[in-house]
């Protein structure tokens, strides 16, 4: 690592991660751009100086810019984890899902894991089951991949007992494409020869992140019991939840109730048993965590996870548990790695010289906040898929609100998280640099309800005010970007409906210090710019972000963070 300078004194560098939070580059979206409207209602006046005092540039956040496919309007479109982890390592990080989308073109029948798990259903005559998301959004994971599944069981020999359980999105793609996706499904089963759909269930039971047990039990149920809800078809199924959702706040794919699709019969044979083998076809870490716990956790483990914040109770009575032969798509969770039968591409080394470890190993102390929502892409993500922090890092994750969905409740925890990092600007021994995500403008906008989104921008806009104030009060300086974009699209023309997934356009990015007040950064601030290619090749990116804070605090960054400055 470069040698450094003497350490910055006792004035903080905070980066504030506004989630979700992009700059539309359509005027005629303007109606339903909920940055823009609140700014109109005089309700985001901090986003509003920021854009008049200080200096600021825009920064790509999708495709190739963040190790995803595609560039531009073709780029696969960025998501939290990918965000956190490029921003914390200070480098374009290539992401996994290209390595297996490779590997899958080659043909999966070779990869080890994946090869044990078919062999074994085939020689013993058990079933395999195939879990994961209903999507081609590429966020949590692709269909290729499971149709690359199928094919290797074709290849491999096995053609019958092969289930296939759907868990449909709706968040990170339109919140009524699940038939489509289950459609493509069926005709991939049906033209290799292998495999049928046996349930569906919405990403909000089987993919919880947040300790909801109760929805991950309905989830599990399903799964491994017949007696709930079931329907004769898939199409049938999904279109029963558009026609009947559970609640006014609850349509949509995402929030599909867990249903076996079969005759009875059919579904009997096709539930998760003992003796079967089950491969989790997504490659997101966060999001299988806990369905997979609930089927890995040896009792003694499962009785201590963490309790969940609606009813306080640790997990759920799931039985007697299974015994599995279980293949993860990657390393979920190192405390789930003991207890799972395979990993079909396990993770390659942790990059060195990160953001978190650069500052830790020079006796600097961080503090990284966000609330439970998004607590793991400032702490896991952020320091490339470590659990324990560095050395000197401290951390702090207001419990998002007990609600289903966040509109109803848009303002989250972003007051408590504000209440946070001010109590570390306060304090005499505050840290060098702080990192805090504001998850509302994410959160509240995969809802697809504008009102809503308005509101989060506000309670964000209101919390990163306070911190600038605190901070430059302290004589500290500040970096104030998103992740992805988000809330800024809310409606999609072309569907005339909601629009809950990420955009692919680019971010807005403030340096806020006084010693930085007449700063000129890479980039410009010209949404328009998004439209032509020239304008967006001289912008700065995710990676940028680090090394641009390093520079802010006189530290040189090290040869491995590949990352630019953005202070031209």
């Amino acid at each position: 690592m470069t040698a450094n300078p003497a350490k910055p004194a006792n004035t903080p560098l905070v980066l504030i991660v506004r989630d979700g939070w992009g700059e539309n580059p359509n005027p005629s979206h303007d109606s339903f751009n909920a940055p823009k409207i609140a700014a109109s209602r005089g309700l985001a006046p901090t986003d509003d100086m920021l854009r008049r005092n200080w200096p600021k540039t825009l920064i790509k956040t999708s495709g190739e810019d963040v190790g995803l496919p595609g560039v531009g309007p073709e780029a696969t479109m960025g998501n939290s984890e990918v965000g956190h982890q490029n921003i914390g390592a200070g480098r374009i990080v290539p992401q996994e899902s290209l390595v297996m989308t490779k590997a899958c073109k080659a043909g999966l029948h070779t990869n080890a894991a994946i090869k044990t798990a078919i062999e074994r259903a085939k020689s013993t005559g058990t079933s395999l089951h195939l879990l994961g998301i209903n999507s081609d959004a590429g966020v949590h994971g692709l269909l290729d991949h499971l149709y690359a599944i199928l094919r290797a069981c074709k290849s491999l020999g096995l053609s019958e007992r092969v289930y296939v359980h759907l868990f449909t999105d709706g968040r990170d793609t339109g919140p009524y494409t699940g038939k489509e996706y289950a459609r493509q499904v069926e005709a991939a089963c049906a033209e290799i020869g292998v495999g049928r759909v046996a349930s569906v269930v919405g990403r909000y039971y089987a993919m919880d992140r947040d300790h909801r047990w109760e929805r991950v039990k309905l989830a599990y149920d399903m799964l491994v019991s017949t007696g709930g809800p079931s329907s004769p078809r898939t199409e049938v199924a999904i279109q029963n939840y558009y026609d009947h959702p559970s609640g006014d706040t609850l349509r949509g794919d995402e929030f599909i109730t867990p249903t076996a699709i079969g005759v009875p019969a059919q579904i009997a044979a096709s539930r998760i048993k003992s003796g079967d083998s089950v491969i989790f076809f997504n490659y997101r870490g966060d999001r299988p965590r806990e369905i997979s716990a609930a089927f890995c956790f040896p009792d003694g483990e499962w009785a201590k996870v963490k309790p969940s914040p609606d009813s306080g109770k640790v997990g759920f009575d799931r039985g007697t548990k299974l015994n599995l032969h279980y293949v993860i798509m990657t390393e979920y969770w190192e405390k789930l790695l003991p207890h799972v039968q395979g990993i079909a591409f396990p993770r390659p080394p942790k990059m060195k010289h990160i953001g978190g470890e650069v500052i830790s190993s020079l006796g600097l102390r961080q503090f990284r906040c966000a609330e439970t929502e998004k607590y793991p892409h400032v702490t896991f993500f952020f320091n490339d898929y470590r659990d324990e922090p560095f050395p000197g890092e401290t951390r702090e994750n207001p419990q998002s609100p007990k609600v289903a969905t966040y509109d109803l409740k848009p303002e989250m925890a972003g007051v408590e998280v504000a209440d946070a990092v001010l109590r570390r600007l306060a304090a005499a021994d505050c840290e060098v640099f702080i990192v805090v995500n504001f998850a509302n403008g994410d959160m509240v906008g995969h809802t697809g309800n504008l009102e809503a989104a308005i509101k989060a921008c506000a309670t964000v806009d209101a919390g990163v005010g306070k911190i600038i104030d605190a901070t430059l009060k302290r004589g500290g300086s500040l970096i104030i970007t998103a992740d992805h974009g988000n809330c800024e699209q809310m409606y999609d023309p072309e569907t005339k409906a909601p629009h809950t997934a990420h955009t692919i356009y680019d971010v807005p990015l403030f340096v806020v210090g006084e010693k930085f007040r007449k700063a000129t950064l890479r980039g410009d601030f010209d949404a328009s710019g998004w439209f032509r290619p020239e304008a967006r090749a001289a912008r700065g990116r995710l990676g940028d972000i680090l090394p641009t804070a390093l520079a802010m605090m006189g530290l040189n960054k090290p040869a491995e963070m590949t990352g630019y400055s953005l202070l031209a």
